[in-house]
C-alpha cells in the first residue's frame, strides 16, 4: 500500500487559511464535489488530510482557475 509522504490532518481554520476561502465557500465546494471531503476524527470533530489539501491547491495552480 502506498502512503503519501506527508501524513497529517488540518482543522478548518488551518484549511481556510491555506486556501484563502471562507467556511461557507469550503463547504459549498465540498457539496459540489470540487473540494476534498473531510474525515471524521471523532463524534464532533472533523479534519482534512494535509496531502489532499496540498494536492487541491496544486491542481488549482496548474489549471489557472
Amino acid at each position: 500500500m502506498h502512503y503519501p509522504s506527508k501524513i497529517g490532518v488540518l482543522r478548518l481554520p488551518e484549511v481556510m487559511k491555506l486556501v484563502a476561502l471562507s467556511r461557507s465557500t469550503v463547504y459549498l465546494l465540498i457539496k459540489k464535489n470540487a473540494f476534498p471531503k473531510q474525515v471524521k476524527l471523532s463524534t464532533r470533530a472533523v479534519a482534512w488530510r494535509q496531502y489532499d489539501i496540498e494536492t487541491w491547491i496544486e491542481s488549482r495552480t496548474n489549471t489557472g482557475e
